[in-house]
């Protein structure tokens, strides 16, 4: 991955995790969809609503 694709990643799957812990977003942009979308984008994989630390694990996963 590169670095702009890298820091893009770690991005989303820290969004997905405090989305999922506390329920805050990041920022107005970051609706759960939107994240939701990006992970399936960053992994190749389809998320259902409310698999946010499914999203995470996979994007981390990912990252290793």
């Amino acid at each position: 991955m590169t670095d702009p694709n890298l820091y893009r990643a770690l991005a989303i799957a820290k969004a997905l995790k405090l989305y999922d812990n506390i329920g805050m977003k990041v920022n107005k942009a970051y609706t759960p969809t939107a994240m939701l979308r990006s992970a399936a984008r960053i992994t190749g994989n389809n998320y259902k609503r409310g698999e946010y630390m499914k999203a995470h694990d996979d994007i981390m996963e990912l990252l290793k």
